[in-house]
């Protein structure tokens, strides 16, 4: 039997390598200042991205900080998420990093999204109109609930 696995992508590897970074980094700093430090880093990693994605990481960032401010911004494997008691609860995920056709919206089992037997845990995401933006409110707001 012979296996055609050739281990992590190099995105996956870079990812991995910003999410050891972030541990690092996160744990040499002063708790007081961690949140604000956070959130620079957030916001430095949304203005690095390419023109569609920062404008979608930009209005994800601003609908989930104001519809759900108990939430703290962090970077999680390199891209902006979003915490709750440190456990990530939702994030977002460039269409660049891993070359996909659209960016992603995830939510991790600590989202109440909980519906029967199956449910959405990521969205795809190429364009935040109205509407998108009033259903990705409703998610997180429901995510905490």
């Amino acid at each position: 039997m012979t296996s055609t696995y050739e281990g992590f992508t190099a995105e996956e590897r870079a990812a991995m390598k910003d999410h050891a970074k972030e541990l690092k980094k996160s744990a040499r700093h002063n708790p007081a200042d961690k949140a604000a430090e956070a959130e620079r880093d957030v916001l430095a990693k949304i203005a690095e991205m390419q023109d569609k994605d920062r404008v979608l990481a930009e209005r994800v960032h601003a609908i989930v900080t104001a519809g759900a401010p108990a939430l703290a911004p962090r970077l999680w494997y390199g891209m902006p998420a979003y915490a709750l008691d440190g456990k990530i609860v939702c994030h977002f995920q460039s269409a660049a990093k891993f070359k996909t056709r659209y960016a992603t919206l995830g939510f991790s089992d600590r989202a109440n999204l909980d519906e029967g037997t199956m449910w959405p845990a990521a969205y795809a995401l190429t364009e935040v109109t109205p509407e998108v933006e009033a259903q990705i409110s409703a998610l997180v707001k429901q995510a905490l609930s």
